[in-house]
């Protein structure tokens, strides 16, 4: 009985999951799911990506991979990709043969680019094809923009070794490390790489140890001449839960925005996805400018053409997305969408609080409720948490002075403007 078991386990699908089930599933996403498995001779091989990723695997992980490897009758052996001699799990030997750098720009294919976001592109490809002199490339635009899906390019474009964590990712492994005493292979494994990517910093919010450690990291990386990439649904000055030093060297860099899906960009989103030209034409302008969204979209129509083998005409498409597409807003629902846009809370809005990012918050909601509806100063003073008249007066004359002198700002007031008119 034990042979046929043996025998059953000596799928690789089957073996990964043996792995899963004895590690936390952050450190199994971060360390053994990146590995290549093959299994030949009797011999479990997992390949790295690099000799430190190789190293770290074997010493914090070995006892479990060498377990998992007996259970199904297997010697275990850990080496790195395109190396000619592997090495022992005991580290006794080391023969690394690093791979030829190449770049592949047309990993960017899979953003679809626009006039607004040319800026946003253009830095990325340069991260990509090297060495920059504006690190830290900080990235920020409301959910759904494309954020992750620019760094996910950047990683598969770039010819040197990137290290990509997601913010909760990094959070989760600092964690980790301190727990199993591995704080120095952690730190080593984030500063052994040519470009640095975290997507999401958000997660960091509020996190005092993991924050220190994160900005030593940054101070590391940048004097080592590294690219660092950063994303986050706010801009470094409107961050909520940093402070004045983190923020400003989230700002020391080159900070982008990247704007929201444009009718265009979500037509040819669709049309991607599977949805003919027609249909994509009439969806897009009805359609939330949130990628996420229009990728969902996409997959409900083509999951209703295959499972009822029918095309999907302009008719069908209504029904089928009638929860989906867009109905009037009102002015509440205004408000709520634009505190996720602004990174902000609806309570902090509504409330008393007057640190900076909140109150240009409030004053950019009121300016866009004025330019986007037909609602008096005092109704849309109800609206942002009872604002008397002279206070949504004050708020549309700052918003106009400082709109004339960042067009960052302005651009996206603009936006919003033109979405719920």
């Amino acid at each position: 009985m034990q042979v046929a078991a043996t025998k059953q386990m000596t799928n690789v699908d089957l073996i990964r999951g043996a792995i899963a089930a004895k590690i936390d599933s952050a450190a199994f996403t971060s360390w053994i799911a990146p590995l290549d498995f093959e299994i030949s001779d009797n011999t479990l091989t997992l390949a790295a990506q690099n000799q430190f990723s190789a190293d770290y695997v074997s010493s914090v992980y070995g006892n479990i991979l060498s377990t998992v490897a007996d259970e199904c009758g297997l010697s275990l052996n850990i080496r790195v990709r395109g190396v000619a001699a592997s090495f022992a799990n005991d580290n006794s030997m080391h023969s690394y043969v690093p791979m030829p750098a190449t770049t592949n720009m047309s990993a960017f294919d899979a953003f679809v680019d626009s006039d607004e976001n040319a800026f946003v592109v253009s830095a990325c490809k340069k991260i990509a094809a090297g060495s920059v002199s504006f690190s830290p490339l900080f990235i920020y635009g409301p959910a759904g923009c494309g954020k992750t899906l620019l760094v996910n390019c950047i990683r598969d474009a770039s010819a040197g070794h990137v290290v990509m964590m997601t913010g909760g990712g990094f959070v989760a492994e600092f964690t980790r490390s301190l727990r199993d005493h591995n704080i120095f292979a952690f730190k080593d494994f984030c500063r052994n790489c040519d470009t640095f990517i975290l997507d999401d910093v958000n997660a960091l919010a509020g996190k005092r140890a993991t924050m220190d450690e994160f900005m030593q990291l940054l101070i590391d990386l940048r004097g080592a001449g590294k690219n660092i990439v950063l994303t986050s649904n706010a801009s470094p000055s409107n961050l909520t839960g940093f402070d004045r030093r983190a923020q400003s060297l989230f700002a020391s860099g080159l900070v982008a925005d990247v704007a929201a899906p444009n009718d265009n960009v979500k037509r040819v989103m669709l049309m991607r996805g599977g949805v003919n030209a027609s249909v994509a034409s009439m969806l897009a302008n009805r359609i939330g400018a949130c990628g996420h969204t229009v990728s969902g979209v996409a997959k409900k129509i083509k999951a209703y053409a295959d499972l009822m083998n029918a095309n999907v005409t302009i008719d069908i498409a209504e029904r089928l997305l009638s929860d989906t597409l867009k109905q009037s807003k009102t002015p509440i629902a205004m408000v709520r969408d634009m505190c996720d846009k602004l990174g902000v809370s609806y309570d902090a809005v509504c409330g008393a609080g007057r640190n900076r990012s909140l109150v240009l918050a409030r004053m950019i909601m009121m300016r866009v409720l004025h330019d986007a509806t037909k609602l008096s100063l005092a109704e849309i003073g109800n609206y942002v948490g009872g604002r008397d008249h002279a206070s949504v007066m004050y708020a549309l004359k700052q918003v106009e002075k400082n709109m004339k002198t960042d067009l960052v700002l302005s651009a996206q007031i603009n936006d919003m403007i033109a979405e719920y008119k």
